[in-house]
């Protein structure tokens, strides 16, 4: 039976090739610190299931230390192996392709499948069935790159190590500030933000609490930077005992159109470093809240939408 730590294995192995190319480079600046900060973010992907929350905790205070000291700053990375011109447009996209067909179509069918009278996926894992067919995907267009591109076997690795020293420590982000959802919503601050809503809006009235939803959404999303990090914070605080337990909506619209609404102030912050900052120093942008300023008055007007669609939607069940 495949489990999460499969496919876990699969990142954590990628990150420790990242590691070793950039310890074996003698002309990487502060390659050492670089190689340890990648090297442990490998570990915890390896074997982090079995460090326990102390273990996982060290591990984590290690690479906010590693990251702060500036230990991935200065990265040269490795330079262009491949001149431009050298493979034909469909040899691109066929690869890029692969991965989004794949994980769809794996998505769906890998559930059902079993071995003998077993299944072959963890059944009490949801989100494994989605993982394991990206990474199968991902596998697939690997095959497919040194099929049609004749790539060499290291070009996977340094790549991926060209892409992860550009992003640096935002990479780290999105896994980390999910984390900090889960503690939040562990340690009562959704009750918190329940008990102050109950005082700043008319509870008994339901567009008020949808305006607060989605509103709340996007900006706890916009200081977290992350709306998987608000999300469980505000619907325990206003989604779940407002919308569903005192209106009695939909909890599917609810969650959907939530999330959309969180996806509105990712669009605003720098929090969210790896959407906002990143594609600004990819592209050499003069001005690095320069995506951001560009996002504006698109992620206010989704907002509007998404808070009307939600009072239209959720409490009108089929």
């Amino acid at each position: 039976m495949i489990t999460l730590d499969a496919v876990y294995a699969l990142a954590g192995l990628l990150f420790a090739g990242v590691a070793l190319a950039i310890a074996l480079d003698g002309a990487e600046p502060r390659r050492f610190r670089s190689a340890a900060f990648f090297g442990l973010l490998a570990l915890s992907f390896l074997a982090g299931g079995r460090m326990g929350d102390l273990g996982n905790g060290v591990l984590a205070l290690a690479l906010v230390c590693l990251a702060a000291t500036g230990g991935l700053e200065r990265a040269k990375g490795p330079g262009v192996s491949v001149a431009p011109g050298t493979a034909r447009a469909w040899r691109l996209f066929v690869p890029a392709l692969t991965i989004p067909l794949v994980a769809l179509a794996g998505s769906l069918i890998l559930p059902h499948v079993k071995l003998g009278d077993a299944p072959l996926l963890d059944a009490s894992s949801k989100t494994l069935p989605t993982l394991a067919a990206l990474a199968l995907g991902v596998i697939a267009a690997l095959a497919l790159c040194f099929l049609l591109l004749k790539s060499r076997p290291s070009e996977p690795v340094q790549s991926a190590r060209g892409l992860m020293q550009t992003v640096g420590w935002a990479a780290l982000l999105p896994q980390m500030l999910a984390a900090l959802g889960a503690v939040f919503a562990l340690s009562g601050v959704g009750q918190a933000v329940s008990h102050l809503a109950s005082l700043a809006i008319p509870t008994d009235n339901p567009l008020a609490v949808v305006i607060a939803y989605c509103v709340g959404m996007a900006l706890f999303t916009a200081v977290m930077g992350n709306a998987f990090a608000a999300f469980p914070v505000m619907t325990a605080g206003i989604g779940l005992p407002l919308i569903v337990g005192r209106f009695h909506g939909d909890p599917a619209v609810m969650g959907a159109i939530g999330m959309l609404s969180g996806f509105c102030g990712t669009l605003t912050t720098p929090m969210a470093a790896n959407f906002n900052l990143v594609p600004a120093a990819l592209l050499q942008l003069k001005d690095r809240y320069g995506v951001i300023r560009a996002q504006l008055p698109t992620a206010g007007l989704l907002l509007v939408g998404n808070t009307v669609l939600m009072y239209l939607l959720v409490f009108h069940k089929a």
